[in-house]
């Protein structure tokens, strides 16, 4: 989902031994802690009433600020008039705004079905391709590794932003309704029917009476104020998830068991996508919620609706987590998921190194290996199980929005906020170099933040290049004119142009760093590497401690996300102080850059949201906050040849949305493949070597995008 999928994909690594004392204390105190209430009722009163005080405080504050821009535009003069026209029209807006959600009331409300509009049109998204093959075989183990053992498997709250949620929870659960993974229009979750309100705020959803948790216990409407309740209530950590639902989300309205409303501030485009992506919790799992929840439910798995659950026996501390396919799913046999969630257990072994890692995969002890590394691709699987056909090689191409991978600039720190001293690391980053000895080439330099949406992204945006000259004159230009003795550049007070790099240190990034370091010498410029062990690194981050950080977020497709990353309120608190806890690495806040990422957040059509997000990536590459790192357009995976992925009219090896092909759980295990390799291996048969390239879905330079949802048009439904 669109709040919670952004940022799951940072390896984080934790001390076994820590761990282990962390978790012993904890079980001792839920064997002494009895159960409570969970305080949900409670909360719902105080909360409206919050939500009330906070419409009212904005809608007051937002009349002040018309009447003062209004009086100022009578006064001004030259160019202002016209930017004060443009703030004018964001408040009227915003006036608009408030008193619409004022007038529905509630903001978690128990409503009355004689309430339901009589006039609504209802959707079930049944006319969509298939997802997967009809020849997939259910049962078996998938084995796979992770590089560290999580933290917590809360979904959320402390330390709960790990790269293995996504695992467990965000490429799991099933939202209200969901994109399809090919022509990405809307298809059914747990809802199996919606319909959007005639002003286009509200989105209707009907839930299917069959839909359970993974516990068994059925889904109610009324669990999607759960859901709400227990991730923004003062039990747990969670700033953005606070500020998400209060200002993006005008109000959650429960009819009866199965019928609930979420109304979104303004109309927007792709509304039932972002209201639908919401999940539901369980009450009974959440009874025992409270002050002590993170402790409490740091290794109790959350009851899911999708086809997987985490059983407590099969979490081994420190070494792997096991997930397995729940009995009787409510969806199985449901179109776009009869073919997908095959195989019985999935097992995740803890291996901290990734070519101890290789080294499992190519003796049979893992199942599949991610090869688009050049060094695995080209030679590490250069090997006899591959030349012999019992490991399969695929290059597959996908469409998924290019990664923002590259340096986070923060710009509260020294040096760093001098724009001046960010244009010359722009140059002196010598991306080329380390694509084409470390990718050979394969790979190819970012251009731009938020790189390859369809219609969301400026392709006119080009990187800067690695450049001597055009770093040194930068530099000049912040005062750094005289070079010391060790060939750093230096101001007239002494400061020396010395900036460090926070990064999770594992082979391949030690050895990247060592490259960009090296170059950036030759510019003058001291790139400090502060390679750290990835959960040490990632908390450095997060509390804004860092100059530079080496980022990767994983993004959603459907549109970019600006807000998280350069909001003002995701930067500083009403006192000014950084506010810790946010993907804004780049400390970034701006007037004009606020009002751009609302209007991507709120914007009525596509063409309101095309202006605003070039805008925004203009004026991440005129400022020189972000250096785009490399990316590349496909994926390469070797698979044990009894690992099998679709082939079908609908599915060619995987939907073409999805960043890496295991997520869309499309493959299965076929055990008499397994059994025929097994005895291949012993005897020395082979079945010939396999190396296949699926480019179905691959956009070659100058062709037409596929279109997303709703880009035939501009407005609304």
């Amino acid at each position: 989902m669109i709040l919670f999928r952004t940022i799951r994909r940072k390896h984080h690594r934790l001390s076994c031994l820590l761990l282990g004392c962390l978790t012993v204390a904890a079980c001792r105190t839920e064997q002494q802690e009895t159960s409570r209430k969970s305080g949900f009722d409670e909360f719902i009163a105080a909360y409206n009433k919050h939500i009330r005080g906070y419409l009212e405080e904005s809608r007051t504050t937002t009349e002040k600020e018309i009447a003062e821009v209004e009086s100022r535009i009578a006064s001004a003069s030259g160019d202002e008039p016209e930017t004060l026209k443009v703030r004018l029209a964001s408040l009227l807006r915003d006036r608009e705004k408030w008193n619409f959600r004022t007038d529905l009331g509630d903001y978690l409300k128990i409503s009355d079905p004689s309430e339901i509009p009589t006039d609504l049109v209802w959707e079930n998204g049944m006319d969509q391709p298939e997802i997967g093959d009809p020849a997939a075989k259910k049962g078996g183990a998938f084995r796979r590794y992770i590089l560290s053992f999580p933290p917590t498997i809360r979904p959320f709250g402390e330390n709960s932003n790990n790269s293995f949620r996504g695992e467990l929870y965000d490429t799991i659960d099933m939202p209200l309704v969901s994109l399809h993974p090919d022509t990405m229009k809307l298809i059914p979750g747990v809802a199996r029917e919606w319909a959007v309100s005639s002003d286009g705020r509200t989105t209707y959803f009907r839930i299917d009476p069959a839909a359970t948790y993974s516990d068994g216990k059925p889904v109610h409407a009324k669990d999607y104020l759960m859901y709400i309740y227990v991730r923004i209530s003062d039990h747990v950590v969670n700033p953005y998830a606070k500020q998400y639902f209060r200002e993006n989300m005008a109000q959650f309205a429960v009819y009866d068991d199965h019928t609930l409303s979420i109304s979104l501030p303004e109309a927007k485009v792709f509304a039932p996508a972002v209201a639908g992506a919401a999940i539901p919790s369980s009450p009974a799992f959440y009874s025992d919620y409270g002050p002590d929840f993170s402790e409490r439910y740091q290794w109790r798995f959350a009851p899911t609706t999708g086809a997987y659950e985490v059983r407590p026996e099969d979490i081994v501390k420190g070494a792997s987590i096991t997930q397995t396919r729940v009995k009787n799913w409510w969806a199985k046999d449901y179109n776009y998921y009869k073919y997908r969630f095959n195989p019985d257990k999935i097992v995740h072994t803890v291996v901290r190194d990734e070519s101890k890692a290789f080294e499992l995969f190519r003796a049979g002890e893992l199942d599949t290996a991610l090869l688009t590394l050049p060094e695995y691709w080209y030679e590490k699987s250069e090997i006899e199980p591959v030349y012999k056909g019992w490991i399969e090689r695929v290059t597959f191409y996908n469409r998924y929005p290019r990664l923002p991978r590259g340096l986070y600039l923060n710009v509260a720190r020294p040096l760093v906020s001098d724009r001046n001293v960010r244009l010359g690391i722009q140059h002196a980053i010598n991306w080329r170099k380390v694509i084409d000895t470390m990718f050979r080439g394969d790979f190819r330099r970012l251009n731009a933040f938020n790189e390859g949406y369809t219609l969301f992204s400026d392709p006119s945006i080009t990187a800067r290049p690695f450049s001597i000259d055009e770093a040194r004159n930068a530099f000049a230009a912040a005062g750094f004119t005289k070079e010391g003795p060790d060939g750093i550049l230096r101001r007239a007070d002494g400061t020396r142009l010395s900036v460090a790099v926070t990064y999770p240190s594992m082979p391949q990034y030690d050895r990247m760093f060592a490259i960009l370091r090296e170059e950036a010498r030759s510019c003058g410029f001291d790139l400090r590497l502060d390679g750290l062990e990835a959960t040490v690194a990632y908390k450095k981050e997060m509390q804004k401690q860092h100059d530079i950080a080496m980022g990767a977020w994983l993004i959603d497709p459907i549109m970019p996300d600006f807000h998280q990353f350069l909001h003002s309120t995701n930067a500083r608190d009403d006192r000014g102080n950084l506010k810790t806890q946010t993907n804004n690495l780049f400390s970034w806040g701006r007037a004009d850059t606020d009002a751009l990422c609302d209007i991507v957040r709120q914007g009525r059509t596509i063409e309101e949201i095309k202006d605003a997000t070039g805008k925004l990536q203009h004026i991440i590459h005129d400022e020189a906050i972000f250096v785009p790192g490399y990316t590349v357009d496909f994926v390469r995976i070797g698979s044990w040849r009894w690992l099998r992925w679709p082939d079908s009219e609908t599915t060619k090896f995987a939907p073409p949305l999805t960043y890496d092909p295991h997520e869309a759980f499309v493959y299965w295990i076929d055990d008499d493949l397994k059994k025929e390799t097994q005895a291949a291996r012993r005897s020395g048969k082979s079945f010939g070597e396999s190396n296949r390239v699926i480019d179905e879905y691959r956009i070659t330079p100058g062709a037409a995008p596929q279109d997303a949802p709703g880009e035939t048009g501009t407005e609304t439904p």
